[in-house]
Parts: C-alpha cells; sequence; structure tokens
C-alpha cells in the first residue's frame, strides 16, 4: 500500500491500479488564511491530469472539503462525503460531479481493493475518521477530530494497527481570540492520548493534519500552535517504545507492507518550496499586537466592500441579532454594554457600542463592558467570503472566566447561520469564471 502526503489531511492512496483520494487541498494559502507549513507549490496542470478512482472527505469544514480543489478533478470522480447537511451535497452536485454520495458510520465502502469505513469521531454531528483496509493491511486516518470512546473499544481489536495518521495538533482558538483568558504555562499533550494511543499499538504514527499556519507577520504563529513535532514524538517514543513516528511532509510518500515502511516516489505535481523540516514555536508569553496594527497588513476595502460593512454594523448586525435565539445561560442574558471596534486599513476605527438584554440590542452611548474588535477587511471576509474565525483576527476583552466567548454578538451573527458559507462563496467564484470564459 503506497500512501503519500498532499497537504494537511491530504492523502492519496494507491493498492495495485486503485488510487484512492482523502481530503484533497490543491491550494496555498487554503482555507483563505491557512499558509502551507511546510511551503509547497502546486502543479495544476498535472492536478487536472489525475484520474483517482474515488475521493473520500471527512467532514464540511473548509481546509477538508474545498470547492476550487475539487474543482480541478474530473467530472467522473465519485465523492463520498460525510456531512449531514444536504446543502453541500448539492454544491458538489452544481459542480458537475456526477456521483456524489454520502458516508456512514460503519458502512464499508469498496473501491477495487480498498474497503474504507468511515468511523464515529466524538463530534458526529460534524467530522468522522476512516479505517483503510487494503492488502491485509489496517491504517486509521483519524483527520482532525477527537476519538470517541466507544469508537476506540470497537477499533481496539484491530490493533496493533499498522498505521495510524494522528492529529497531533491542539490549537489554542479561544487564547488567540481572547488573549486575558490565555493559559500560561508548559505546554502539555491531552490527558487521554497515551492510553488511546496504547490501545491502538500502531506499527507507525504519522502526526497528521496540522500543516499550516498564518501569515509570515502573524502573531498567531506563537500562539495558535503550542505542539510541536518534536514534543510529539518524543511523547509517543515514551508511550510507545516500539511504535515508529513518520513524518510525512507535502509530496511524501512510504510503501507500508506487513514486513516494513519504504521510501516511495514523491508526488510529482506536489512541490516542496524550501525547507521542509520545520517546527512549530509556541511562545506562551507573547503579547499580542494591537488590533490596529494587525488591521494595517491588510489592503483597504474597496468602496462597495466598505459599505457592506457599514451596512451591517448600522443596521444589519442588530436585525440578526434579535432573529436568533440567545441560550438561557449566555452572559447576555442579562443587561450589558457591548462595544464592537471595526479598524480600517491605516488603523483607524469605528466603534459601535449597543445595550443588549437578551434578545434585545439597542444602540448607546454608555461604557462598554465587553469589546470585540476586528479588522474592517476580515469583517467583510467573514460577511462575504465565508472566512473562518479562527483567521479574522477578532479580539474579545471583558469577557468574565466563566462566558462562553462563542456567546460574543458578533461571533454569533456571523457564523450561527453559516453553514458552508465558505464554499458557497467558492462556488459563486466559479460559476462566475465559467460565465466570463
Amino acid at each position: 500500500m503506497k500512501i503519500a502526503r498532499i497537504l494537511h489531511a491530504g492523502y492519496v492512496f494507491e493498492s495495485g491500479a486503485t488510487q484512492i483520494v482523502f481530503d484533497p487541498v490543491f491550494e496555498n494559502p487554503f482555507s483563505r488564511n491557512c499558509h502551507a507549513y511546510p511551503d509547497v507549490r502546486f502543479d495544476l496542470e498535472r492536478v487536472r491530469a489525475l484520474r483517482p478512482d474515488a475521493v473520500f472527505i471527512s467532514h464540511f469544514h473548509d481546509d477538508h472539503c474545498s470547492l476550487e480543489s475539487l474543482d480541478l478533478l474530473d467530472r467522473a470522480t465519485p465523492i463520498y462525503l460525510y456531512c449531514l447537511f444536504d446543502e453541500l451535497f448539492a454544491m458538489i452536485r452544481e459542480l458537475g460531479f456526477a456521483e456524489v454520495r454520502p458516508l456512514a458510520i460503519d458502512a464499508p465502502v469498496r473501491v477495487g481493493g480498498f474497503e474504507v469505513i468511515p468511523r464515529r469521531a466524538l463530534e458526529a454531528d460534524v467530522d468522522s475518521m476512516f479505517h483503510i483496509r487494503a492488502e491485509g493491511l489496517n491504517v486509521l486516518n483519524v483527520v482532525d477530530s477527537w476519538m470517541d470512546p466507544e469508537t476506540l473499544e470497537q477499533i481496539t481489536p484491530y490493533a496493533p494497527w499498522d498505521m495510524v495518521l494522528w492529529p497531533f495538533q491542539t490549537m489554542r482558538e479561544v487564547d488567540v481570540i481572547a488573549p486575558s483568558r490565555a493559559e500560561r504555562g508548559p505546554v502539555t499533550l491531552p490527558e487521554e492520548w497515551p492510553a488511546q494511543l496504547q490501545a491502538l499499538a500502531p506499527r507507525y504514527v504519522v502526526p497528521s493534519s496540522c500543516q499550516f499556519r498564518q501569515e509570515p507577520w502573524s502573531w498567531y504563529n506563537h500562539a495558535l500552535f503550542p505542539v510541536t513535532y518534536r514534543q510529539f514524538a518524543a511523547a509517543v517514543g515514551e508511550w510507545l517504545p516500539a511504535t515508529q513516528v513518520v513524518r510525512l511532509n507535502p509530496s511524501v510518500a512510504v510503501a507500508l507492507s506487513a514486513a516494513a515502511l519504504t521510501p516511495a516516489a514523491p508526488l510529482p505535481w506536489v512541490r516542496p518550496v524550501g525547507e521542509q523540516d520545520v517546527d512549530y514555536e509556541y511562545d506562551p508569553d507573547i503579547v499580542p499586537p494591537p488590533t490596529a496594527d494587525i488591521a494595517r497588513h491588510f489592503a483597504a476595502l474597496t468602496a462597495e466592500q466598505a459599505a457592506v460593512v457599514r451596512a451591517f454594523c448600522d443596521s444589519g448586525l442588530q436585525a440578526r441579532y434579535e432573529e436568533m435565539e440567545l441560550p438561557e445561560d449566555s452572559y447576555f442574558a442579562t443587561p450589558c454594554v457591548w462595544q464592537l471596534s471595526v479598524y480600517d486599513h491605516q488603523g483607524n476605527a469605528q466603534h459601535y457600542r449597543y445595550s443588549i438584554c437578551g434578545d434585545t440590542i439597542t444602540p448607546t452611548e454608555e461604557a462598554p463592558t465587553w469589546i470585540t474588535e476586528i479588522p474592517a477587511a476580515k469583517l467583510y471576509a467573514g460577511l462575504a467570503l465565508g472566512e473562518s474565525l479562527t483567521s479574522m483576527y477578532m479580539r474579545i476583552s471583558g469577557a468574565p472566566v466563566d462566558a462562553d466567548i462563542v456567546d460574543d454578538p458578533l461571533i454569533r451573527t456571523l457564523f450561527d447561520d453559516a453553514f458552508a458559507a465558505y464554499q458557497a462563496a467558492q462556488l459563486a467564484r466559479i460559476k462566475a469564471r465559467a460565465a466570463r470564459a
């Protein structure tokens, strides 16, 4: 069985004449603000010439399901997707793919000599894992999910697993969105990992899923990614002395057999750029720069784009907020004053203050108790381009320790009803290009 890394959670598996692809991303950056780490480029003409026997997509997040990447593939390629929402299937079919099939937990899919079995992840309403079987070998692709205890019990009888693709990075989204609540001190790996990996007893472990960072200037690169490849390899060496940790950088391929793991020819259409054995550099004491400084890194909005942002802040946000149902235990269920500060490309801020009580929100001049900051360019990206929360450089201050930051009014109005917003924006761009051609 040949296993090759594309990027992030993307892999190509080959057995005999059969080739299957998992979570393909042929873009850099991808998901708008994920920059490949290590750096790569793609030979898109060669990508267009690919004829995989099937593509498997673990879940709907835009760093795993990208319509821009799928648009490069032959439309006869069967697409298998784990998703509980019909909208995404419809979008992929609108791209022109004739076979777009839903995946069901524990229901095997056979493609040539492969058997691919979706396994339940901890958040079963979002994502899945993949159990891949061929040539008498068992490979577990955990993607970037957390292990469900019942699933672990279910798959332990397959131990020792021949290979496990394990998501080794534990990103600290809350720490960068609300820095005042950031954890301090040494980085520890999740306490459940040793027992989980020991139960699987893999021959080989690949640190998987996290092969990106933000822009070179971004403070997130030292605050969002706490785990290093070095730390993960050392920990696995302690937990499982007989297990070999294998790093697969983009394009790198290996041949897995019952007897050994050997190098294989790299993917010719993935082109590494520069140093590849890079590692993360986490700084728990980093001081985040002011949002005004961050905003200066982004280009000015056009007049039309700026109008979209102003309309949202002046009235659209209030309308969206009042349409939603606030959880009873929300911080905003009791009276408070919330300030939204939007910074333009010169670092100048426009402040909007709202008095909030439950589902009621009205403009006010009172002093705020909860402040949310965001660059105007990123607010526009969230409104029109489907940009995800962790790359928007949103900053929350004043949130009590016991308050859930996802109750933030901006987060709720942008993301409460935003399923597949990124893919919808992609589809609109692809259709516009086709219309112009």
